[in-house]
């Protein structure tokens, strides 16, 4: 075995002898070592082009998706929108028209107006007039064909209030910030009011010290001798909410919100809401199934008589009320 540390001539002498040649080693691993470093450039530069292949992709991919978003946005702006805007048209004359053709065929097939055989000359009328008081109870006919014969309407009009009363808080009422601070809307409001209208005229507000009570106990009474005499729900509610109108109007809304604040005007107009529909729903579920209701209609003229028509008609007047007092409050000052 030689030694690499010896001299040349011994491993020349040695390879003619027929001794391995310790230099095939070193030629193997320089060969390797080089072949290694040739695969490790080749690899460096297939991973470079791959990688400015995907580049290429994704930039690709970019402006593909670019273009076919101008190309939505243009086909949106101009083609859409006209589609759209025919379509439009197509279904609101469509919409018209079958309205026009079902009312018409209504209005034909109604009978002849004034004719001495029409059912709403001789039975509707007659109905009210001759059995009005005794299934109602009710002495003030109107009262009972708006809150018995016809309550489902009466609830639609109700609706209506509580729904504008709704749309226009939603839309004009001016809340305060988190901190319980009031924003600066409020207190621009707040100037406008002082400003415009001073809560410091003596004649006025001594006026409505004496009257508000008065309007209020007025409105009252209209509203529980609807079913009695002219008046009810809708009458008796206006006269309260002018009360509080005129009230708000002398001492301003701090004083106001004294005894009226915006939570008592939501209970007030919800409460009797959900109560006018669960006694109507009780009325309409019982008669519409023939079975008797078991509401007492008392002694026609007494102030508890009529049945369900007393309580519909506090309902409606405090719904009523609370609908005019938010108008005014809204829109004088944003606030309740």
């Amino acid at each position: 075995m030689t030694n690499r540390n010896d001299p040349p001539k011994n491993r020349f002498v040695g390879w003619l002898m027929g001794e391995e040649n310790p230099l095939d080693d070193e030629l193997e691993l320089i060969v390797s070592t080089s072949q290694q470093e040739g695969r490790d450039v080749l690899s460096l530069e297939e991973a470079e082009r791959q990688e400015e292949a995907e580049e290429l992709r994704r930039e690709k991919l970019a402006i593909d998706e670019k273009s076919q978003s101008v190309r939505i946005h243009s086909w949106a702006k101009h083609q859409g929108a006209h589609w759209l805007e025919t379509l439009y048209r197509i279904a609101a004359v469509v919409l018209c028209g079958a309205i026009i053709f079902f009312l018409m065929t209504t209005v034909v097939a109604l009978p002849p107006f004034g004719a001495e055989n029409n059912p709403y000359n001789n039975e509707v009328s007659q109905r009210y007039i001759e059995q009005g008081i005794p299934e109602t109870g009710a002495v003030n006919f109107v009262a009972g064909m708006i809150l018995d014969y016809r309550a489902f309407d009466t609830f639609g009009e109700s609706t209506v209030l509580f729904v504008a009363s709704c749309g226009v808080i939603f839309l004009l009422k001016l809340n305060d910030h988190s901190s319980g601070k009031p924003s600066r809307a409020m207190l621009e409001a707040e100037y406008d009011d002082r400003h415009h209208e001073p809560k410091n005229d003596g004649i006025l507000q001594f006026a409505a010290k004496l009257l508000t009570p008065v309007i209020l106990l007025f409105g009252f009474y209209i509203v529980l001798n609807g079913h009695l005499s002219p008046g009810g729900g809708f009458s008796g509610g206006a006269v309260m909410g002018a009360g509080l109108i005129l009230y708000l109007t002398a001492f301003g809304f701090e004083d106001t919100r004294r005894f009226f604040t915006y939570k008592m005007t939501r209970w007030i107009s919800c409460l009797p809401l959900l109560c006018y529909a669960g006694m109507k729903s009780y009325s309409f579920f019982t008669g519409a199934n023939h079975i008797p209701g078991g509401v007492p209609l008392g002694t026609p003229g007494a102030i508890l008589s009529s049945g369900f028509i007393l309580p519909l008609n506090i309902c409606v007047g405090f719904i009523v009320m609370c609908t005019m007092y938010t108008f005014y409050a809204l829109f004088r000052k944003g606030g309740m």
